[in-house]
């Protein structure tokens, strides 16, 4: 007896982005693996948000009227989809990607290998090219600060965490340990996931045919030019902080070895408006921002 085709949900969260949005709805509609999307509107413009209506169906949109933060997004994306459909497996995907039309397939049938796998990552290309950008996850060190994607294929016991680049996750995973950590306003929140899930005894793996071509960092401007953007700097420092506070045995050590030299290097370079940002950033993460519930949103 075939075994019944897993629900998947897609989550694709849009600012001010409608015309790369738009790209990745048309590349997974060439998805081989039966799907909903859903996507979630993060307080556009309303000219923004009137093009993107045009491009689905009005019960797969979930319209924030604020720029909630990314991670808060994809939970109000994600409490939508649960109180909505009943999927076996959410699929968090930017909205700066094309999906490769067995993308989705692969990502199921490497969680389905394994009932312990709570999430499975695409491998990640540069955008129009055969670049590994990154394959499915990489290491973080808790003493030196410093983590970093790989470009090739690692036992899956050498994942330190999965990119929420496309990410697929196993709703009763997702049930257990919970959303996103919306303290995170940006950046650090899969590897802050991916540390709850190893946590809670689910596998991180990488399926190696389900590619991805992304581009990246366009929500901060920092994707095109060589000086990181001052938004950009001044949310990494703060999502920083708060990974290494919460994971690291002794928080000071990692910080000050890794954010601490990334800081001095904007000196050294008289970056001034970037140093400023980080100071910016980590005296933001020790404010607590409330945790978003599994409570059903509205849609308009």
């Amino acid at each position: 007896m075939t075994a019944p085709t897993p629900a998947v949900t897609v989550i694709v969260i849009n600012y001010n982005q409608t015309d790369l949005t738009v790209a990745c709805l048309q590349s997974l509609r060439q998805l081989a693996h039966p799907h909903r999307v859903v996507v979630v509107d993060n307080g556009s413009r309303p000219e923004q948000l009137e093009q993107l209506r045009a491009h689905l169906p009005a019960q797969d949109l979930l319209v924030l009227p604020d720029n909630v933060g990314f991670t808060a997004a994809n939970n109000a994306g994600s409490t939508f989809a649960l109180h909505t459909g009943e999927p076996e497996f959410l699929w968090f995907l930017n909205n700066d990607t094309l999906v490769d039309p067995d993308a989705l397939s692969a990502l199921v049938r490497a969680a389905r290998q394994r009932a312990s796998v709570g999430a499975v990552a695409s491998v990640l290309y540069d955008m129009g090219t055969d670049t590994v950008q990154a394959y499915g996850g990489g290491r973080v060190s808790l003493w030196n600060g410093r983590a970093h994607l790989v470009q090739a294929a690692v036992p899956d016991e050498q994942l330190d965490f999965l990119a929420g680049t496309s990410l697929l996750v196993r709703v009763t995973a997702v049930r257990q340990i919970g959303l996103l950590d919306e303290q995170f306003f940006m950046y650090w929140e899969d590897t802050d996931y991916s540390f709850r899930l190893r946590a809670a005894g689910w596998a991180l793996t990488v399926a190696p045919d389900s590619r991805v071509w992304h581009l990246g960092a366009v929500s901060t401007g920092s994707n095109t030019v060589k000086r990181k953007s001052e938004t950009f700097e001044r949310v990494f420092s703060q999502s920083t902080v708060r990974f290494y506070r919460r994971h690291a045995p002794l928080p000071i050590v990692p910080l000050t070895r890794g954010l601490g030299w990334y800081f001095v290097k904007r000196l050294l370079k008289r970056e001034w408006p970037q140093a400023r940002a980080i100071v910016q950033g980590t005296l933001a993460a020790f404010r607590p921002r409330q945790a978003r519930s599994l409570r059903s949103p509205g849609r308009t």
